[in-house]
């Protein structure tokens, strides 16, 4: 409970410091409120009445204790540019696309890393080895937007496989919904593929060469069963951690994959109101990300104790 605790509290200050942060930036971010809302062509008293109304005339500690009075009740806000809607739920209906490309294309990536990482360490100097790494290095070079667009011409445009500027929401269909979502996770999971593969690759190599892996062999167990059962949770403290950042860092920057498939999705949304100067959109939409990436990564922090206890005193 104490490091729950301890937890928790971090997660409020660092909410605190980043929407602050956010909230001052924004204000730097060129272009009249007022004017977005109105259009061109209006008397200047108009602009400067909806100034005086929206409170932009107000210091920026007093703005940001309004914007922060409302945040913490769940209002974060209107859009300004037409047409205006309530930000809560613009980032409630974009964050569930991208939530579900980052989670799948994670989920995809850790299914095909976790069985090629515990080969090539088996095999740790082999011809196996050196060549699954060489696949890994590869993939890695390869940029996300040229593999997106390789893979739409392949699959999308020419056998037809997967459609394209297209998306079903999982609560309408879920058969057509994965049928959407699968390709662009494809992309998404391609560079974390690459990444889980030799960060895990690199600690079970080190993990079998523990004392305890020498004893397990030494009594006859099976190759395997060392793997599964002594090796692999204790080398998964780097893979979990980066699993942790990738989640969080996924949300907010998938835009390419968005773009590229035409994805109504948190990454494609926060680019296209910060290019309209929907501060308020922008705002909100960087705190949901925030939200997510700590609370991902407090959780993560957490399940170090489960993965070894040894470490349970340690963090106590």
């Amino acid at each position: 409970m104490r490091r729950i605790s301890l937890r928790i509290g971090e997660l409020i200050a660092v909410l605190f410091v980043v929407s602050f942060g956010v909230f001052a930036m924004v204000t730097l971010m060129p272009g009249d409120p007022a004017v977005a809302i109105l259009g061109e062509g209006h008397p200047p008293q108009d602009y400067e009445n909806l100034r005086q109304e929206l409170g932009l005339n107000d210091g920026l500690l007093h703005r940001y204790w309004d914007w922060l009075s409302g945040a913490v009740t769940g209002d974060l806000g209107t859009s300004l540019v037409p047409p205006q809607t309530d930000v809560t739920e613009r980032i409630l209906g974009a964050l569930p696309v991208s939530v579900e490309l980052a989670v799948l294309g994670l989920v995809i990536a850790l299914v095909l890393a976790i069985p090629l990482a515990m080969w090539s360490a088996a095999h740790a100097g082999g011809a196996i080895d050196r060549m699954i790494s060489a696949t890994m290095f590869a993939t890695l070079s390869v940029p996300s937007f040229l593999a997106g667009l390789l893979l739409i011409m392949i699959f999308a445009n020419g056998l037809g496989w997967f459609p394209r500027a297209q998306w079903v929401r999982i609560s309408e269909d879920i058969p057509g919904n994965l049928h959407h979502a699968l390709l662009p996770a494809i992309v998404i999971a391609m560079m974390e593929l690459a990444l889980f593969t030799r960060i895990l690759r690199n600690d079970l190599i080190v993990t079998l060469n523990e004392d305890y892996i020498l004893a397990a062999r030494a009594k006859g167990m099976p190759p395997w069963r060392i793997m599964v059962t002594d090796a692999l949770r204790p080398s998964s403290f780097s893979l979990v951690t980066l699993m942790g950042i990738s989640l969080g860092r996924l949300i907010g920057s998938t835009v390419i994959v968005e773009y590229l498939f035409a994805l109504p999705g948190m990454g494609s949304m926060i680019v296209t109101s910060a290019n309209q100067g929907d501060y308020p959109l922008v705002q909100g939409a960087v705190l949901i990300v925030a939200l997510v990436y700590v609370v991902v990564n407090a959780g993560i922090d957490l399940s170090y104790g489960y993965l070894d206890p040894r470490t349970r005193r340690v963090h106590a």
